[in-house]
């Protein structure tokens, strides 16, 4: 069960930033934003996909390794202390060392007394041009210290919490997972965007499909979509790529895929929306996709093929 109400309603923002390859000024901002975000009645505030640093996953670099920490660690230190200060559920991104040799892309979630609520690890690893994740990140097994499956949500203050974190974020499967294990929200931090080469048709097709599948996600199981993204240009550091143009346009959508905010593509922005705690139930009981479903016929849906 959540350990919230589910009456009221609930305050939320995503924040949109441009980071740095030094972590302290890249937490500087966004320990900022997160401030002004908790100022204007947030309590619940969405940081994007791995925000301490730049995106480094453009090119396989062993050094890059040195930038992992542990959770608890220094930056979920600094973003514990945060989220107590000032009494909101913040949800961070971490490069984390689990081991020696294991690595991974992950998502914590502190809660309003700076606890660690739970931890989320990246369960699809892209390995795509200009996004070679899976020389870094080991997928993520289970929620932290659980045992449980690996989309499973977190239990917060301000409800129960479906977090993944970006190439999950294309997988109706892993959103049908969080929804039918309770999820209220699904929440997306996201690092993406364009080849700094693709012409303007391409990228106008990218930046809809990402946005769609969002919303489609929302649609297909009532709840609401949190799904912040960077902006910025950051060139490949080893001259190996043409770099990536960061394309924003983070969102916020209700539980029909309903936009409720959206950025744009350059500006640091704190997206604010108010969410109807209430609304999901009451579209279920017009729409029930999950009483409809015939799980007697999905069998196959296991497979990797169907050949």
């Amino acid at each position: 069960m959540s350990t919230a109400s589910t009456s009221g309603v609930l305050e939320v923002a995503a924040i949109q930033q441009a980071c740095s390859k030094d972590k302290r000024t890249s937490l500087e901002t966004t320990e900022r934003l997160v401030r002004e975000a908790a100022r204007s009645g947030a309590r619940l505030v969405v940081l994007q996909e791995l925000h301490a640093t730049l995106y480094f996953c453009q090119t396989e670099d062993t050094a890059v390794f040195e930038w992992a920490e542990p959770i608890p660690g220094p930056t979920s230190e600094r973003l514990s202390m945060l989220a107590s200060e000032l009494g909101i559920v913040l949800v961070g991104s971490i490069f984390e060392r689990r081991m020696n040799g294991v690595y991974h892309n992950t998502a914590v979630v502190f809660d309003t007394d700076g606890s660690i609520a739970g931890i989320y690890r990246k369960m699809h690893i892209p390995d795509d041009p200009g996004f070679y994740e899976k020389f870094y990140f080991t997928p993520g097994d289970a929620v932290f210290n659980t045992g449980e499956s690996g989309f499973t949500p977190i239990d917060t203050s301000v409800g129960r919490l479906g977090v993944m974190v970006c190439w999950d974020q294309w997988y109706p499967e892993a959103a049908r997972l969080m929804a039918l294990a309770g999820a209220e929200i699904l929440i997306y931090p996201t690092a993406i965007g364009w080849d700094v080469t693709d012409d303007p048709a391409e990228q106008a097709r990218q930046l809809d499909a990402w946005v769609t599948v969002q919303r489609g996600h929302s649609v297909a199981n009532n709840l609401p979509v949190i799904a912040p993204n960077r902006i910025g240009v950051e060139n490949d550091p080893n001259g190996q790529g043409s770099g990536i143009r960061f394309w924003g346009n983070s969102f916020i959508c209700g539980p029909q895929g309903e936009v409720l905010a959206r950025a744009d593509d350059s500006s640091e922005t704190i997206l604010t929306a108010t969410l109807d705690r209430n609304r999901s139930e009451s579209i279920r009981r017009i729409w029930p996709y999950l009483r409809d479903r015939r799980i007697d016929a999905y069998g196959d849906i296991l497979k990797r093929v169907r050949d």
